[in-house]
């Protein structure tokens, strides 16, 4: 073994020397500039190696003395890149994994890490290292993460949300403040490069993958490729391994799981729990995990009666919940606690969002559907439905979304640029509907368009529901203006914004 590798391995802690370690960092995202932050801090050398850089994190690596190598084209590694003959590279989830310059570094033998990894290894910057609680899945992992986290904190733990929820996990865990437990969402993408280097295996206190369904498999390449990489979250799991009684892929991944002794599989699920499980029982949440007589008895959580208040009544809403109240109960957080909490808590922006009542017709924004399985659950919770559908597709199938919900669609308005498949699966599978295209082509066209031509379809006791199954930047920004844009749109066509007291972020019926 070479002396930079013996060097690498020993590295788990943050105590320890990474001075003069000569380090490239794959991108300049939000995660690329945390770990280059977290890196120079350490003494490290840092090369940042990017396509693209924004202004102000190239100016902030000026200052923090890291140094910047923006090259458009990547296809070949750098003359400078070479010349800095990094003993570690560090790359950023959205680099794909046959990335020429990721394929050079497997050709030179280099050690490569994920942010996570990096994360895992100093996670001991400010005492007692937290511990982490992760959760991934192809939908439902924000929620779930964000759910955790509040009943945690109302629990009495000290507790950060982060990762792929938007804070890096370098932030959270060079926060001077420390916390006793970390949430951790994790992409698929994170989840390929973690437990691939000796000392830095990830060891999470409780684990969750919360569902599987076709999606980024233009990165990974398969489905199989997929779903390998989501099952790394169980792996070394100390107390719960919790997993969706209704998806075998789930099931399959706890079942193969190498964690550590002790550690439990956890189900949940919309139907009857059996011992060991989360489910429903005449309408009422139940843990049957975490209480001593679990074949006989069951804790009650909440009611749908009373989730339907808060707006959070819909089916895969209800699953996450679910699922976040097993991650909070697994760390010892009390059934009474994690009522009060659902009591209060409202789902973000964009998730199954109503937007306005008009004539007896709801307008909502599920904008972060942004694939067919989340389109799929998002359609379940409403009967008649004009449906704006369309964006990236991301190499994903959408024949059997509308073959399923074709029964329950009014008409369909399809916006983005994978136009040409959905329309041949609305000819298959839906023959006689009114399907309407927006060729719009400027971003700010495309909404009020589309609203308009929805407006034309919809009746009274119908759903204008935005639930795009597929991705946004085609011509967005990302999800969130695709919604925004939205919103305006339909607030616009009804001649101003709705009223103050207008119920929000709840499907009608809720």
């Amino acid at each position: 073994m070479s002396e930079s590798r013996e060097r690498l391995e020993a590295l788990t802690s943050w105590h320890h020397d990474w001075s003069g370690l000569r380090v490239a960092v794959f991108g300049l995202g939000v995660t690329g500039f945390s770990v280059a932050d977290t890196l120079a801090e350490l003494g490290a050398e840092v090369l940042v190696v990017a396509s693209r850089a924004d202004a102000e994190r190239a100016m902030l690596l000026e200052v923090i003395g890291a140094e910047l190598l923006e090259e458009p084209d990547l296809s070949t590694p750098p003359a400078r890149l070479l010349e800095f003959d990094p003993e570690l590279v560090v790359v950023s989830p959205g680099f794909h994994w046959d990335h020429p310059l990721l394929l050079w570094a497997d050709r030179s033998e280099l050690t490569v890490w994920g942010d996570i990894e990096l994360a895992w290894r100093l996670r001991d910057k400010v005492g007692e290292p937290a511990d982490w609680i992760c959760v991934t899945g192809t939908n439902g992992k924000t929620t779930t993460v964000q759910l955790t986290a509040t009943m945690l904190l109302a629990g009495g733990s000290r507790v950060a949300p982060c990762g792929n929820i938007g804070v890096p996990v370098l932030d959270a865990i060079r926060d001077p403040q420390g916390f006793d437990v970390l949430v951790v969402e994790l992409s698929s993408y994170q989840l390929h490069w973690v437990n691939r280097n000796r000392g830095g295996e990830l060891s999470p206190y409780s684990a969750a993958c919360l569902n599987i369904a076709d999606d980024h498999l233009d990165w990974h390449g398969s489905l199989e490729a997929y779903i390998a990489a989501k099952a790394k979250v169980y792996d070394n799991a100390q107390v719960a391994c919790v997993y969706n009684r209704a998806d075998q892929n789930t099931l399959r991944m706890v079942e193969e799981a190498e964690v550590i002794e002790g550690a439990r599989a956890i189900g949940f699920g919309l139907d009857i729990p059996g011992p060991s499980d989360f489910g429903i029982v005449d309408g009422i949440l139940c843990d049957r995990a975490f209480l001593e007589d679990r074949r006989n008895s069951a804790i009650e959580l909440t009611t749908l009666d009373e989730l339907a208040e808060a707006g959070l009544a819909a089916p895969h809403v209800v699953a996450n919940i679910l699922a976040a109240s097993a991650l909070a109960r697994s760390y010892g957080v009390e059934p009474q606690v994690i009522r009060d909490v659902l009591t209060a808590f409202r789902l973000d922006a964009h998730r199954i969002e109503l937007v306005r009542v008009e004539a007896g017709v709801s307008w909502v924004d599920d904008s972060k559907a942004t694939n067919p399985h989340a389109a799929d659950a998002s359609l379940r919770a409403y009967p008649s439905v004009v449906w704006v559908v369309g964006g990236l597709l991301k190499g994903v199938d959408i024949d059997q979304l509308v073959a399923s919900h074709a029964e329950r669609l009014r008409g369909a308005v399809l916006i983005g640029v994978d136009r040409a498949a959905l329309l041949a699966a609305f000819e298959r599978h839906a023959p006689g509907l009114p399907v309407l295209e927006v060729e719009a082509d400027e971003t700010e066209g495309v909404m009020p368009l589309a609203v308009r031509l929805a407006g034309g379809l919809a009746r009274e006791g119908d759903t204008v529901l935005l639930a795009p199954a597929a991705a946004s930047m085609d011509q967005f920004a990302d999800y969130a203006e695709r919604g925004r844009l939205f919103q305006a749109a339909v607030n616009e066509f009804f001649g101003g914004e709705a009223d103050d007291d207008e119920p929000a972020s709840r499907p009608p019926g809720a």
